[in-house]
């Protein structure tokens, strides 16, 4: 009998014993563990290596797709429109329950050290005119180098647009863009396997310095995400059904299946194939189903785009760092734009939380402590994309007069 190959530990488990061996070590070996902040140290300049191509490649090809209105016609701009008031909600309640119940209070980390490199380009706002004009770069090479985020984003809107409106004559290139965002995301799966080593020297150096009390502040976060994502679900999206009188608890009970599908296995994707059933089952049509669903893959992850503001400004609390309404109004419009390009790409909101955290000056360091729970709140993000796909595809077959209930 051929010998069973054993099988490793899927990348989550993996980061949560390395959260698990972290503690233990920084709290029975408060000498020693310090030292092990070398280990979040490399992963996290391996994280901010990848973060200017893989923005600029995501975001040039998702606008360059969506871009051209005259091809995508009507249902395009309905899905679209629909899509960015989505994002606005996800990220408007997310900010809103941050500030509510300050869960990163609980924590009460030490900041770096003052003047400690960051790896990334900080761009502090002193006046409305100044914050205005660093939005546009000098230079896409200088705003690459210095991984100064909303430059890139400002550059690969512009050329995104730009190569929507060229047509076929820039294809080739678009075509080399997309290659480059493959590889850069095998890149980006080459460094994740990295990440139990750097949660583990990450939580070994905190628990040393602070104690097992950080550890308290981990259940009131999770508390505090999973009532936001029941609010979103049951309120804004059964309030936006009721308003175009669509039969919310009935949608609810049909795509119950993907959606606990989506939790258990905290990945929306393995969900895709019943939600299409379900919903072509709940009476959308299948030109709908199959044009917004997709879609809404890559530009609708509702969960996942309120993560984003959630976590940014928990760790910001976390450090004990206020944040300003305005700076808070802008790090939500920030993420309107970066999270289109992002959303459909496994694990990009870390990529994109780190590239958010640097602009306003927040330590990096802040993303690890969410790693080791991040399997945990990824099941609720899972699920809740799932409704707001769902939702979204009912609302575009209203309106398109493509629902037939059953």
């Amino acid at each position: 009998m051929a010998e069973q190959k054993i099988k490793a530990p899927k990348i989550t488990t993996q980061i949560f014993i390395g959260m698990i061996a972290g503690v233990a070590v920084g709290y029975f070996f408060k000498d020693f563990a310090p030292q092990l902040k070398l280990l979040s140290d490399i992963f996290l300049h391996l994280i901010k290596m990848i973060i200017a191509p893989l923005v600029f490649t995501t975001l040039v090809i998702g606008v360059a797709k969506t871009g051209d209105f005259k091809s995508v016609g009507r249902i395009g701009i309905k899905t679209l429109l629909y899509f960015q008031f989505a994002t606005a909600l996800a990220l408007t309640l997310g900010l809103i329950t941050v500030n509510i119940f300050a869960p990163g209070k609980w924590m009460s980390l030490e900041l770096p050290a003052k003047g400690a490199d960051t790896g990334l380009a900080v761009q502090k706002i002193h006046d409305f005119k100044t914050f205005i004009l660093d939005l546009v770069p000098t230079s896409i090479f200088d705003a690459m180098a210095n991984n100064s985020i909303i430059q890139i984003v400002i550059f690969a809107l512009f050329f995104g647009i730009a190569a929507a409106a060229v047509g076929e004559k820039a294809q080739p290139v678009l075509k080399v863009v997309d290659s480059a965002g493959h590889i850069m995301l095998k890149v980006t799966n080459y460094v994740m396997a990295l990440a139990p080593i750097g949660v583990f020297g990450a939580m070994a150096a905190v628990v040393s310095v602070n104690g097992l009390a950080v550890l308290s502040g981990y259940g009131f976060l999770i508390l505090c995400f999973f009532g936001a994502l029941l609010f979103f679900i049951f309120v804004i999206l059964g309030s936006i059904c009721f308003v175009l009188k669509i039969p919310f608890f009935k949608l609810l009970k049909e795509i119950k299946e993907p959606a606990l599908m989506a939790f258990s296995t905290a990945s929306s994707e393995s969900a895709f194939p019943k939600t299409i059933e379900s919903l072509e089952r709940f009476g959308c049509s299948n030109k709908i189903v199959s044009f917004v669903l997709p879609l809404g893959y890559s530009f609708n992850l509702d969960g996942s785009i309120m993560y984003m503001t959630f976590a940014s400004v928990f760790i910001a609390q976390a450090y004990g760092i206020d944040l300003s309404t305005q700076q808070q109004i802008t790090m939500m419009l920030i993420l309107l734009v970066t999270s289109k390009g992002m959303a459909g790409i496994p694990r990009a909101s870390l990529v994109v939380i780190a590239g958010t955290l640097a602009t306003f000056n927040i330590p990096v360091e802040g993303l690890l402590l969410l790693m080791g729970i991040d399997q945990i709140l990824d099941m609720g993000r899972s699920a809740t994309n799932v409704v707001g796909n769902a939702v979204a595809t009912v609302v575009i077959s209203k309106w398109e007069k493509e629902l037939k209930l059953v």
